[in-house]
């Protein structure tokens, strides 16, 4: 955008943006450009928080947020848009005061839907940069290809236990996400920040990047991390940067954006699949019509007091597997450990916080004897339940 086409800061911004006006590297038009610029940030977890702040902060324009989840307490350990005050509400809603708070002059646009196959390129179309701050593969190689095709800059971010990563995926001017991972790693070796932890503080260090290069990315500063990865080991506090090339086989980016098809990515289990699935909507289908089914909760007691589907048995996974190990190489009977409590005689729909570690019970269910047939993983478990209607 020509610079007599940029927006005028107001006395209030004037005053707000000062500290950025008087870097002489950074000025009134990087900071005209903020003031039209747009980033749709995906997720407003944990990533999310942190790049949203500050990016309201920062001045920029237009932000968008993608999310379907509410506020539940295990969020705040690391989700700084939000507090006590809103759980129970949408996340995408919790983060918006927060930033209003901050810039009331930011637009903020809400989303509150899981981002798919039918509706991201509609909603990434609408923005200069976008900001990935997603913790499953499915929804980073989605963000991923539809950027490819749009032409749009992705930031990625991840972070899992101590460790982070930040790299700029830009198709048009170097690798992007699927040229460094073709294919996502088998389900059971990729565990999100539920399932494996992560230090609340790791958010703020990634998203707080995240949200530089995207300042970057509007206001034409300095260098992007385009072509190369930063990894950030939290226990001893280094950063390395490994270069990243483009890959001429690329499934993505290889050939022309218009040719880019989205598709569904799922994560692939190297242990054989068993059990059958079901959707959320189509679980409360089943409720409504009550029928005799079981709700198995496999997460962990921190999560059940988040919240969880009403009448669900809870047995955490460590239980499982114990009871398992038991009853296959200890020989013990299976009424006398916590297997007990789940009936043979009718459908089970285990499920966890994604879907990954109610897969993996159900293998161990059907190697102690259950009846595959029997057991159901609800389909991106619990998040999506209480996404369902939004």
């Amino acid at each position: 955008m020509a610079v007599q086409d940029l927006p005028e800061l107001s006395p209030s911004e004037m005053r707000r943006f000062g500290r950025h006006l008087v870097l002489p590297e950074f000025g009134l038009e990087r900071q005209r450009r903020l003031k039209a610029g747009s980033v749709l940030l995906v997720g407003a977890g944990g990533l999310g928080s942190p790049t949203a702040l500050y990016l309201a902060a920062a001045g920029v324009g237009r932000i968008g947020l993608v999310d379907p989840d509410v506020v539940e307490e295990t969020n705040l350990q690391r989700q700084i848009a939000h507090g006590h005050s809103t759980l129970g509400r949408q996340k995408t809603e919790s983060a918006a005061q927060r930033m209003r708070d901050l810039n009331p002059d930011v637009v903020v646009e809400r989303h509150d839907v899981f981002l798919t196959v039918e509706n991201a390129l509609e909603i990434i179309a609408g923005y200069d940069v976008v900001v990935d701050g997603t913790d499953n593969f499915p929804t980073r190689y989605l963000v991923n290809d539809a950027c490819a095709k749009l032409g749009k800059p992705n930031v990625f971010g991840g972070v899992l236990r101590f460790d982070g990563q930040v790299s700029v995926f830009d198709a048009s001017r170097g690798p992007c996400y699927r040229c460094v991972f073709p294919e996502p790693p088998p389900s059971e070796l990729a565990p999100n920040c539920a399932e494996a932890g992560v230090l609340g503080v790791l958010p703020g260090v990634i998203g707080a990047l995240q949200a530089t290069e995207a300042i970057k990315l509007l206001s034409g500063l300095g260098e992007p991390l385009i072509g190369r990865l930063l990894v950030y080991d939290g226990l001893d506090l280094s950063f390395q940067t490994v270069d990243l090339m483009k890959a001429s086989g690329c499934p993505c980016c290889s050939g022309r954006p218009e040719d880019i098809v989205l598709r569904e990515t799922r994560m692939v289990c190297s242990a054989p699949t068993v059990g059958g699935s079901l959707s959320a909507d189509e679980l409360q289908t089943r409720l409504d019509a009550g029928e005799p089914i079981l709700l198995l909760d496999v997460r962990n007691p921190p999560e059940w007091a988040g919240g969880t589907i009403p009448g669900a048995l809870q047995l955490s996974k460590p239980d499982i597997d114990q009871a398992v190990q038991a009853v296959l190489h200890e020989g013990a009977a299976r009424e006398g450990t916590s297997l007990a409590a789940i009936p043979r005689d009718r459908d089970v729909v285990v499920y966890c916080q994604s879907g990954m570690r109610s897969s993996a019970v159900i293998r161990e269910l059907v190697a102690a004897g259950y009846e595959a047939s029997r057991l159901l993983n609800l389909d991106r478990g619990f998040s999506a339940w209480v996404g369902r209607n939004t």
